[in-house]
């Protein structure tokens, strides 16, 4: 740990020894690949677990309640989801 420790100090002084502009291209260099990194994980992770759920609650949750008439049609809506609206018609 001590060599992790001496190595990431060293690492720190070289940076901070660094003119301004340099040391914001370095960081940024680190920074945006570290912070994408953590984006996708987060996102994998996060739809994992919202699929989970999904599959143990089950798609007809409480406040979207499906008619009996109608399968698969939410109450309320005029068309089922991912109907193509229909054209408008003129008014005269």
């Amino acid at each position: 740990m001590n060599a992790v420790a001496s190595w990431w100090d060293g690492v720190e002084l070289w940076i901070a020894g660094l003119p301004f502009v340099p040391q914001v291209a370095v960081v940024l260099a680190v920074v945006v690949p570290a912070a994408a990194v953590v984006a996708v994980v987060a996102d994998v992770v996060l739809s994992a677990l919202f699929d989970a759920r999904r599959r143990v609650v089950g798609k007809d949750r409480p406040g979207r309640v499906v008619g009996k008439d109608r399968p698969g049609r939410v109450i309320g809506e005029d068309r089922p989801t991912g109907a193509v609206p229909a054209a408008t018609e003129s008014r005269e």
